[in-house]
């Protein structure tokens, strides 16, 4: 089968590898779309650790079942589906818990770590565990579903935010997940959103899909602008989907008092915090890791027109095209969001 192959860092090719088997709960699924997330865009060039060449790359997928494990039940060949991006056990001490997406020893499709390799979706078929799989609703189409892993991303940091009807809350960051976090607090009920970035471009769409104020970093003071909107206390939450230290302190400056930052970037392994701040103005702050049984949500939401994800998409191309695509993204060229490549 054809792949798209990260053989080096900062470099791919196109390659005939072997058509992958389905073990006795998996199933084949012949690729219809995937997108280039921005951790494969980080990854390629070495500086997370979790692309280690060779690999094949590729986690937000959807496609046409065409072969099934012995022991597989409830699916059947020619299922339109989608899957969760993360492989775990299902007898975990997490998982048994509902935390999946923290179980040990868990992976990642499309990723390579010192402690594991999985095989991703950026080549005609990838298998993946049953227990992982999704359906795809009647109107929702292969590159919608391949934009479902983002959403559910989104949800899932939502769902771990304690927030009220009418709170306010900021998002720092218009990429695609804070876009998708920005449609998902306006579903939500929430009384003010204000995005917060660089790029006016981003924060125009951000406006488009939700956002009740936008305020760009490089012309405003971010902290002064906001309690200025929330009667001087600051906003009840905020979203952190960057990763790097001044975004983290531009939200933890942001809430006000007894306020809550859910963390949802990580570009950079570690940044500094201002733990006074944190302490006396008693701030919660938190981690969101991935997905934890959003999927369902994300793809009704879809499906019924709630969360728009084909606003966020950039460019659907072949998967031969998929290195000079990287190289634009990771060139971070003006405009870009979401590229799906087609197989």
């Amino acid at each position: 089968m054809k792949a798209l192959v990260l053989t080096e860092y900062n470099h791919f090719e196109l390659q005939d590898i072997p058509r992958p088997a389905p073990g006795p709960t998996d199933v084949l699924v012949k690729v219809q779309a995937v997108g280039i997330c921005g951790s494969d865009v980080h990854g390629m060039d070495g500086s997370s650790g979790r692309r280690i060449p060779p690999v094949v790359m590729g986690h937000e997928a959807s496609g046409i079942i065409v072969e099934t494990g012995a022991g597989v039940k409830h699916w059947q060949v020619g299922d339109r589906v989608t899957f969760d991006s993360t492989v775990y056990a299902l007898d975990d001490w997490y998982s048994r818990r509902g935390m999946y997406n923290l179980s040990d020893g868990r992976e990642v499709l499309g990723v390579s770590t010192p402690d594991f390799r999985r095989q991703g979706a950026f080549a005609e078929f990838v298998v993946v565990p049953q227990h992982i799989l999704y359906a795809i609703p009647d109107n929702v189409g292969f590159t919608q579903a391949a934009l479902v892993e983002p959403v559910a991303v989104a949800l899932h940091a939502l769902s771990l935010t304690p927030m009220q009807v009418n709170d306010s809350a900021v998002v720092v960051g218009a990429g695609m997940i804070g876009l998708f976090i920005i449609q998902a607090l306006k579903v939500a009920g929430c009384g003010q959103i204000i995005a917060v970035d660089l790029d006016d471009d981003r924060l125009a769409l951000a406006r488009k899909l939700g956002a009740d104020r936008v305020l760009n970093v490089d012309r405003e003071d971010i902290p002064a602008e906001i309690k200025a909107l929330t009667s001087g206390r600051g906003a009840d939450v905020a979203f952190e989907v960057v990763g790097i230290g001044p975004t983290v302190r531009t939200a933890i400056d942001s809430v006000r008092k007894g306020g809550t930052v859910t963390l949802v970037g990580n570009l950079t392994p570690t940044v500094e915090i201002p733990i006074q701040k944190v302490v006396t103005s008693q701030l919660r702050l938190q981690g969101s890791c991935a997905i934890n049984g959003e999927y369902e949500a994300a793809l009704a939401m879809i499906s019924s027109g709630r969360i728009d994800v084909e606003a966020i998409l950039s460019a659907e191309v072949p998967l031969e095209e998929g290195a000079d695509w990287f190289k634009r993204l990771y060139d971070k060229e003006k405009g870009l969001i979401k590229v799906v490549l087609k197989p």
